[in-house]
């Protein structure tokens, strides 16, 4: 059972990535696709949300946001400290560039 404590970041988390999501979006389509890891389909969907629809969507209980590394071994490469910190970014990106894009059914 969740506190109203836990419920209320729930939301206040939804309604940051969904902003966020749609911020990244509008300045540049693709890079939000890819920084979010979202499939076309889902990035026209946040895009295209009214504002009604975004406060509706973040009330939700469950969060919308989630992280994008399931292996262990990939998770920890990006939490070290980087021996050469110019090439962490472009590491980060390429890691990023192998997972794919959400799909919901």
């Amino acid at each position: 059972m969740q506190t109203a404590e836990t419920s209320e970041a729930i939301r206040e988390i939804n309604l940051s990535y969904i902003m966020l999501a749609q911020r990244l979006l509008r300045e540049d389509r693709a890079i939000g696709m890819f920084r979010l890891g979202l499939s076309r389909e889902i990035a026209d969907i946040l895009a295209n949300l009214t504002l009604a629809q975004v406060v509706r969507l973040a009330a939700s209980d469950q969060l919308l946001c989630f992280f994008r590394f399931n292996d262990q071994a990939m998770l920890t490469a990006l939490t070290q400290a980087p021996k050469n910190s110019t090439v962490a970014p472009t590491h980060a990106a390429i890691i990023m560039a192998g997972l794919p894009a959400a799909q919901f059914a």
